[in-house]
């Protein structure tokens, strides 16, 4: 007979049964009404009693009955959502017998099912929630943004203002030559409009006041999709000095975080996508490198030393016994390559794999100075728990926040349109990973894709430094008598301790322990720097820790090259060293000054 709702009907006796209803009851509300067999069986007669011990039975307002995993996903499509479950079950061929088969396979199970439910779900099953957690998110990724920004502010007329290293108009005119108007999709950037000093000081102060307001959640969509756009801008226009990977990282969960405040869900899932692709890949190319120190977990014995930036706590790591230093590199590896497979599992399980993905960032910020790329990864991992998890450890006056309004059909569809894309895209830079770089014919969605950084692939350190050469730049009146410029935070004098710079990135520094494992010749870069010194050009000086001729540039210019090793603790304690070096040999020639600025040096060479 015809009913105003549909009815499920479940075993009331089955602990499993009332667990998963009261979990299914959460998700409907009111759609869907709920009886024990027991209460409401005599009403059916066309039901038996064994057929509803055997599975649950959903007799829909028309009348028509069907059961087993087919009945649960009728339930389910009355969820927003969960629509695609029912579909699976229809269209897909293989679907429904392999459903039924794990029903009956529970079903047969019940004792043990509910006691597993209970341990990766919880003591109650709670439909997940994400509006305590993504709020939360973009409060943090606020801060994240606005380190980004002000790290560049203090930086940027130095390496690619006018008179700096890199001047920006010169790139983009130099680009403007070479490419037509294919020119704006490759290279995207507000300073198309005008690649001036002025254009990059707004840009820059512009990040950093959305940040300001994004932080305080005012117009989070508008600051969102304008934190993107200028910190893509950015990025094209900083050339070599805006090519780290924690960038693109940046870039892409900046794009990401915009599904955040209208479809959360598929935002959140995109991030535990990003998540397992960052943390994989970071394993898988260390193997696929054929590097032999990770194959034989001896990584660490070189890591802490030659790693860019190291900080004070590297030089203690750096000295505790092998077999530690071994068996950490074996956790990294499981960690890494492993445990990212379990952020698709039920939620108490995931929990703890990204638990497993906070301590190691958390090591390896300690012992490495990666600016802001530890901090966001670990923010990522917050998108791994659910409002339910967070509201515990979170002051009381931020736990009521107003639930979003539910977004449009259409906005809806496009939005999983759009993260469609970014799945197959960033699903071809993975496989790209491990199949040599070839696509076949899908490499021109990626080239679309590319320029924009909404997808990308991830993996640092895949070959181990295993020396760490430095670059001493000096300087001299007469050519006889040479003195160096200290950087900031790369190392230079031996009794200097590492220095702590999170957030900050120094980006000259990190470029100059690149160029340290080259030729200058592959670093133009490296030419208009020296250039710059010997002109003392003021916005390139205030990037150093010192300059040695305060009064007037030297005369003469050149480079040269040491390898540095961190002291043993015994010459710590007699000298107050940190650091040993040894002469390596000449890296840039000497060069008296005036100079001419080579021409061509302000390329982008990435």
């Amino acid at each position: 007979m015809p009913r105003s709702k549909p009815l499920l009907l479940y075993d009331g006796r089955c602990e499993y049964c009332c667990y998963s209803v009261r979990y299914a009851q959460r998700l409907t509300g009111e759609a869907v009404e709920y009886r024990p067999y027991q209460e409401a069986l005599n009403q059916f007669p066309d039901l038996t009693e064994a057929q509803c011990r055997e599975a649950i039975q959903y007799i829909d307002t028309d009348g028509s009955i069907v059961a087993g995993a087919h009945a649960a996903f009728r339930t389910l499509a009355h969820v927003p959502g969960y629509r695609f479950w029912l579909r699976l079950y229809r269209w897909l061929p293989g679907f429904a017998p392999l459903a039924e088969l794990k029903y009956r396979f529970v079903s047969a199970n019940r004792d043990w099912a509910v006691r597993v439910s209970r341990i990766v779900w919880g003591k109650e099953w709670i439909p997940a929630e994400y509006t305590l957690t993504t709020w939360l998110f973009l409060r943090l990724f606020a801060l994240i943004y606005l380190a980004a920004f002000v790290s560049w502010a203090v930086q940027w007329p130095g390496l690619i203002g006018e008179n700096g290293i890199l001047p920006v108009g010169d790139f983009f005119y130099a680009v403007e030559r070479h490419l037509g108007l294919e020119r704006y999709w490759l290279i995207p950037s507000l300073l198309w409009f005008s690649p001036s000093d002025i254009a990059v000081l707004v840009i820059t102060w512009a990040g950093i006041i959305l940040s300001v307001l994004l932080f305080f959640n005012i117009a989070t969509r508008m600051c969102l999709l304008l934190l993107w756009l200028c910190y893509l801008s950015l990025f094209h226009g900083g050339q070599q000095f805006m090519s780290f990977q924690w960038d693109i990282f940046l870039l892409e969960c900046g794009f990401l975080a915009m599904f955040l405040p209208s479809h959360p869900r598929i935002g959140v899932w995109l991030f535990r996508w990003l998540l397992f692709r960052f943390m994989f890949l970071s394993g898988a190319v260390k193997l696929l490198s054929g590097d032999p120190t990770w194959g034989d977990l001896t990584a660490l014995y070189f890591h802490y030393e030659t790693q860019p930036l190291p900080t004070p706590l590297a030089w203690y790591a750096h000295h505790l016994p092998f077999w530690f230093q071994e068996a950490s590199v074996a956790i990294m590896f499981i960690i890494e390559l492993v445990v990212p497979f379990l952020l698709f599992l039920p939620r108490r399980i995931r929990f703890f794999a990204a638990w497993n993905f906070i301590i190691l960032e958390v090591f390896i910020l300690l012992t490495g100075n990666y600016n802001f790329f530890n901090l966001l990864t670990i923010l990522v991992c917050l998108l791994c728990f659910d409002d339910q998890a967070i509201r515990r450890v979170i002051p009381a006056r931020w736990r009521d926040q107003s639930v979003p309004k539910r977004a449009g059909r259409a906005s809806t569809m496009a939005a999983g349109a759009l993260a469609g894309i970014i799945l197959l895209v960033s699903s071809l830079l993975m496989w790209s990973t491990f199949n040599r770089g070839d696509l076949g014919r899908a490499a021109h969605l990626v080239r679309w894709a590319l320029p924009l950084h909404i997808a990308n692939n991830y993996g640092l350190f895949a070959v181990m430094t295993m020396r760490r050469p430095e670059i001493d730049v000096q300087g001299s009146m007469d050519g006889e008598r040479w003195e160096s410029y200290t950087f900031r935070y790369k190392p230079g004098p031996l009794v200097r301790r590492p220095r702590w710079n999170i957030p900050h990135q120094p980006r000259l520094d990190w470029q100059m322990w690149f160029a340290a494992l080259g030729d200058y010749r592959r670093n133009p870069w490296f030419s208009n720097f020296m250039v710059a010194l010997g002109q003392g050009t003021e916005d390139v000086l205030v990037l150093l820790e010192h300059n040695p001729f305060p009064e007037r540039p030297p005369r003469y210019l050149r480079a040269v090259l040491y390898n540095y090793h961190f002291a043993d603790p015994d010459r710590r304690t007699a000298s107050g060293d940190w650091w040993t070096r040894e002469l390596e040999g000449m890296y840039f020639p000497v060069i008296r000054i005036p100079l001419e600025q080579p021409s061509g040096g302000s390329g982008n060479d990435q």
